[in-house]
Order: C-alpha cells, then structure tokens, then sequence
C-alpha cells in the first residue's frame, strides 16, 4: 500500500482493529443467518507526509449507496452548529441573492436549508440517494454523484462555480483526496471561499478516540497534513477554527494562491506550530494508541462482565458507526448488551453488524428500565444525557467508554 497523497509505501501501523464490516452495514432479521463481510481495519502512518489512512478495503460507492443510514438531520445539536456557521458565513463573506453556495456531502439538507431560507442560491452534491431525495424534499437541488475532478469539469461546462464552496466531515471520507482537493481547486470562483470540517488527528490521538476509526474513513487528519494537500493543488490556508464538534474537528478556509484578497490569519501559523510542537511532525508521535484502546477494551468488558453477574441490565443509546467500532473491537454481544435505542427509523428494527445487537426504539427504553445506558456516541453525551434525563427515575446511570471509562 502506498500513500494516498505522496506515494510513499506505507509501514507503519498507526493502529490495528482487526477485522470488522462496514459500520453502517445493519442487518434485516432474515440476514442474521447469513454470512458477513468483514474488511481489515488497519490504519497507516505516512512516515513522509504523515497522512493517517486506511486502505480502500470497501469502495466508497458500496458504502454510500441508496440504503445509507446516516442523516444528519437526526441531531438537534448537530442541526444548531448547522445554523449558526451558515449566519457566520453570510455575515463574514457577504453572501447574498447573487451568491452560488455548494455544500459537497450536503446529506438530508440539514445545513442548506439554512441558506434557501436567506434566500442565497444553493446545490448539494450527494452520492447517496436517499438523503438526497430528503433535501430536495426541503427545496435544495442535488446532484447524486460522488464529487472529484469528472464531476467538477461538468459543473464548469454548465457556468456552475461556487462563492462558498463546504464540507462537514467528507474531506475523510474520499479514497482520491488529491482528485477530491482538485476538484475544489476548479469549481471554486476567483475569489471564492472553501471551509472543510473534519475531525482533528491530534484530539483522536489525544483522547483515544480510535471509535472514530471505520471503513467510511479514509484519512485522519492534521492541519499540517491538510495544508500540504492543498497547497499541492494551488489552495492556500487563510484561516483554521478549532471547533469543539465530534469530539474535537478543525474549520479549515482555504482560497486560490493567487486570490490576495484574503491574508493569511494568525490562527494558521499558530495552529501549524501547536502541532509541530506536540511531535505530531516525528514518527514516534503515532505510537501508543493500540495500547490504549487494549486499556479501554479491558476496562469496559470487565465493568460489563461485573455487572451482568451482579443481575444488571445494559442497554445503549446511539447506533452510530463508531459504537459499532467500539463494539466489534471489544467483542461486545447480546449478552451484554440487551439493545441499542437509535431515533433513526431506519435503523430500528434491524441489527447492528456483527455484534447482531437489536436497535430499538425509545419506548423500549422507557419500558425496560435498564440499570445502565451506554452512550455510544459519546460527541453527542450532553445531548443524549438532557434526553434521556428520565432514567434517573429509576435510579438509572449513563456510561462512556472514551476518552476512559465513566459511569455517572
């Protein structure tokens, strides 16, 4: 395996999680009985430019395909960081009726929507057709294909080019991110803007985030690396954000180099020196996150062991893909864990891959009554926990697995 961006052969192991399926691959109770895919889940440090990445066991268009399972919608939290970027972006660039938004991976619709209701011109690029079909159900245009250079000499030949150019957590999830990178380069007006959101390398290293880790995931990324990919395409960095979404994620904007109408900002330089100062530029930094997933895997099968023998009864909220990782490291099974509510309903009903745990809605919850609801997606904790409030009627506690094991 080589890099994706240098094409320096790959071997260092940033981590491995062994075989799993793809997170989002729920099983029908028809196909309990029946054989699954399981794909490597061993990740690579780039030793030259270090860009963290796993290799494209599963192509991308039989992950994101008509049956995906991921809106966006479903999080009010998620929805509300929607919502205020789309009036910081309005306000600090100007946008208006004459200006062009395209949003790459826009989903259901969740941040479009805000922009239609400005009044400022939008198109989603999709791949998955069924979260499309959901935001041109709210009025947003979408194109159902996956976006790279193709694509992007397409839309050029239609006059389509963006004033402001997104993308919240997609830049990971491209198995071609020079092509993807280029494609930006293209579609991007003369003095357009591109802001990428993504989960920050340095926060998943940090707080033993390796759930983060899934098929879906491509890259794990640093701003340094990011910088270098762009700037290889003729992007340049003028402004970082580090945002407190997912667990921790960086706001990158990005513009032509030839665009001098927008300086380069402090925030850049003293994010690149924050990350060179941790190590995150020598090879060594990349090391001790196995050792520290083995912690936490032992740590929760023996809390879990613990309490079912004690009569307990476990249950947990959220089936997201990086419960899924956490499950399938841990080897976690029904017999641990009754079920997983999820507010999705096409998830409920089915069964979580591999571990084949039920997902349920939430009257089951509130009917069972277990002792412990384990929170999965652990981004979302205050969220859920605000939520789920009504478990303490029946003296119920929460758990989380990351960054350590917590029980509250």
């Amino acid at each position: 395996m080589q890099c994706r961006f240098c094409g320096t052969p790959l071997s260092h192991v940033f981590i491995d999680l062994f075989n799993s399926p793809p997170s989002n691959a729920f099983l029908t109770e028809e196909q309990l009985n029946e054989p699954e895919l399981f794909f490597p889940l061993k990740v690579y440090t780039c030793d030259a430019c270090f860009l963290v990445q796993i290799d494209e066991y599963q192509k991308s268009d039989a992950i994101f395909d008509n049956k995906y399972v991921y809106f966006s919608s479903f999080s009010s939290s998620w929805l509300e960081h929607a919502r205020k970027y789309t009036i910081d972006m309005r306000e600090r660039f100007g946008l208006n009726e004459h200006s062009q938004v395209i949003e790459i991976a826009s989903n259901d619709g969740y941040l479009l929507q805000y922009f239609v209701q400005a009044g400022i011109p939008v198109l989603g690029v999709e791949p998955t057709a069924n979260t499309a079909e959901a935001a041109r159900k709210k009025g947003i245009p979408s194109i159902t294909e996956f976006f790279g250079t193709a694509l992007a000499r397409r839309m050029l030949q239609q006059g389509t080019k963006a004033d402001l150019l997104l993308g919240n957590n997609v830049l990971a999830h491209v198995p071609d991110i020079v092509d993807f990178v280029r494609g930006m380069k293209l579609v991007l007006k003369e003095n357009g803007v591109i802001t990428m959101e993504f989960p920050h390398l340095m926060q998943l290293m940090e707080n033993n985030q390796f759930d983060t880790i899934y098929h879906e995931h491509f890259s794990y990324l640093s701003f340094t690396t990011v910088s270098a990919i762009f700037k290889a395409q003729g992007l340049v960095m003028f402004d970082v954000e580090e945002l407190p979404t997912h667990g921790g994620s960086l706001r990158i904007y990005a513009r032509h180099a030839e665009d001098a109408t927008k300086p380069i900002g402090a925030r850049v330089g003293a994010l690149l020196d924050k990350e060179a100062s941790k190590g995150m530029n020598e090879p060594q930094w990349y090391d001790g996150l196995q050792q520290q997933a083995f912690k936490i895997k032992l740590d929760l099968l023996d809390f879990l062991r613990t309490s079912v023998l004690d009569g307990k009864r476990i249950s947990a909220y959220g089936a997201a893909a990086k419960g899924n990782t956490l499950l399938n490291y841990c080897g976690i099974r029904s017999d641990l864990l009754d079920f997983v509510v999820d507010a999705n309903p096409d998830k409920q009903n089915k069964y979580l891959p591999a571990s084949h745990i039920p997902v349920v809605n939430e009257d089951v919850l509130r009917q069972s009554r277990p002792d412990y609801v384990m929170i999965l997606p652990w981004n979302l904790r205050e969220e859920i926990t605000r939520q789920l409030s009504y478990i303490r009627q029946w003296n119920g506690k929460f758990i989380v697995a990351i960054p350590a094991l917590e029980v509250w």
